[in-house]
């Protein structure tokens, strides 16, 4: 996701902005998957010259529309109505020169969470229909990196062959109950412009039963020797990256359960985002536009001052925080993430980074809406990148009334590893699930409090709502602020938004006295 990508304002004279844009005797071993078409990065427009797309030249064109609850809108890909509304809300806060990166419009997504449901001889993979448990089978989706539709292909092949029952939500029968496909693109034997298209797929199985134990283990076994055989390593295309197995019988609509087991393939999951090689397990979260998530990190390292300390909150398998570390050089990088599972890809990603990086680098988990003051300590730099409903409100409020004057009263001691005869509960709790994995030199430990806060929003509603609490008094002020194209075909962008400590400064115009001229 190799595409260009061209960042520019959004003036309101201008229309468009520029595009940055059943057992069968069936010989399985002969299967082999469709090529996948090749990939369009951006809107194609016949007239060279013509610097505005119409609204049909980056339009979704998918057969599956009408009934897939995937795209919301058809047309204006490059441009969803959001962006107006984005423009006018960032004017008003004194952003006047906000930008919007259209990024790639079809095939980007490189993540894909699908439902497996119908029959083992007519197998149906694809999304809900829209307010309904009924699966729109989406064979041909445009969203989709080619390489998923592929995969899709041949795993509906395999559940034919190999007689697999598919999930029947009414009656908790069968045996496949969804299936994630994850892309990377990579591949070092590969020129870099060559790599996004000939990305692998990683096929995550989730299986109803409760362990690998089950009298179903032979059919998923089966299942995933029959992906690789067909479309592994030594096959003509190369399809299939590696198959891992997810055990969920839970009768509630939760995708996985807890228990994951490696099947056939490489074991470790690779994608290189930011400047940096990322180690992803199918159980953590990845953002499913690779292409438009590494824009925006490269955008945001712009906004971190080389050595920064660095905390960074809703950290995840911690790419943000580890990126910065990297390209920024940074002194001290704390991520804080409530997911158990993120701690061992973020101890790989560490262990990729340049070996001459002098850079303290601690992952902790930890809930942040509890006492996120102790969290904020010492950091120049404080990121968020919260889920859709946003930050907590005791973070927002920790956020928003720190002050110089605070410093004495209420700051309480930043978690820290070596601290002995500890007894508050939060700093306990945050640091017992802790790790150091890089040491620099020892240094004085800050008692700072951060000067910049970059927030990295999915959710329109909710940051609009978190940046009126911010701006609410004097302690920050928006600076800068940036739109993502992460889901072309819906009402939804990212955004990067940047806030500096105290009020925006005016800019007042001197006038210029005139000198009279001697008579």
């Amino acid at each position: 996701m190799a595409s260009t990508f061209l960042s520019v304002p959004l003036h309101p004279s201008s229309s468009f902005p520029l595009i940055t844009c059943r057992t069968t005797t069936t010989n399985f071993a002969s299967r082999t998957p469709r090529e996948p078409p090749p990939l369009t990065s951006v809107c194609q427009n016949p007239n060279p010259g013509f610097t505005a797309p119409s609204s049909l030249t980056c339009s979704l064109q998918c057969p599956h529309f009408q009934s897939c609850s995937g795209c919301t809108h058809e047309y204006n890909l490059h441009h969803p109505a959001i962006v107006d509304e984005a423009t006018d809300f960032f004017k008003t806060l004194g952003v006047s020169d906000f930008t919007f990166d259209s990024c790639r419009l079809w095939g980007w997504r490189c993540r894909a969470k699908l439902a497996v449901r119908g029959s083992s001889t007519e197998p149906l993979i694809g999304l809900y229909q829209e307010g309904t448990h009924n699966i729109a089978d989406i064979p041909e989706c445009k969203a989709h990196h080619p390489r998923i539709n592929a995969a899709v292909e041949l795993l509906k092949q395999g559940i034919s062959d190999l007689c697999i029952e598919p999930y029947d939500e009414d009656q908790g029968t069968g045996e496949l109950r969804y299936v994630q496909m994850a892309v990377t693109t990579y591949d070092t034997s590969l020129p870099v412009s060559q790599r996004y298209q000939n990305g692998k797929v990683q096929v995550a199985l989730v299986w109803n039963s409760r362990n690998e134990n089950s009298p179903s283990s032979e059919k998923l076994n089966a299942l995933a020797n029959y992906l690789w055989r067909n479309g592994g390593r030594r096959t003509k295309i190369n399809l299939i990256h590696s198959v891992w197995a997810n055990f969920q019988t839970s009768t509630n609509n939760i995708i996985f359960g807890n228990r994951w087991r490696h099947l056939i393939g490489d074991a470790e999951f690779w994608e290189h985002v930011g400047g940096i090689d990322v180690s992803l397990a199918p159980s953590s979260f990845g953002q499913a536009n690779t292409k438009a998530f590494d824009s925006l990190l490269r955008k945001l390292q712009k906004y971190v001052p080389h050595g920064a300390s660095v905390v960074d909150l809703y950290a995840g398998a911690g790419v943000i925080g580890l990126s910065l570390a990297a390209m920024r050089k940074c002194r001290l990088v704390k991520c804080v993430e409530v997911n158990r599972e993120s701690k061992m890809s973020f101890g790989k990603t560490v262990e990729r980074l340049p070996a001459s990086l002098d850079c303290s680098i601690s992952w902790h988990q930890a809930d942040t809406s509890v006492e996120p003051l102790s969290w904020l300590v010492g950091s120049e730099v404080v990121v968020v990148d919260p889920p859709r409903k946003g930050l907590e409100p005791s973070l927002v409020d920790a956020l928003r009334t720190m002050s110089s004057v605070e410093l004495k009263s209420k700051l309480p001691e930043s978690p820290s590893l070596e601290a002995k005869g500890e007894k508050r509960p939060w700093v306990i709790r945050a640091r017992q699930p802790s790790v150091q994995f890089k040491l620099g030199p020892l240094q004085e430990e800050s008692r700072s409090l951060p000067q910049t806060l970059i927030y990295v929003s999915c959710g329109w509603q909710s940051f609009k709502e978190d940046c009126a609490s911010l701006l609410s008094g004097e302690t920050w002020h928006l600076d800068k602020a940036h739109g993502f194209n992460f889901f072309p075909g819906t009402q939804s962008i990212e955004i990067l938004a940047v806030f500096r400590r105290g009020p925006r400064a005016c800019m007042k115009k001197k006038k210029s006295a005139k000198k009279k001229r001697p008579s």
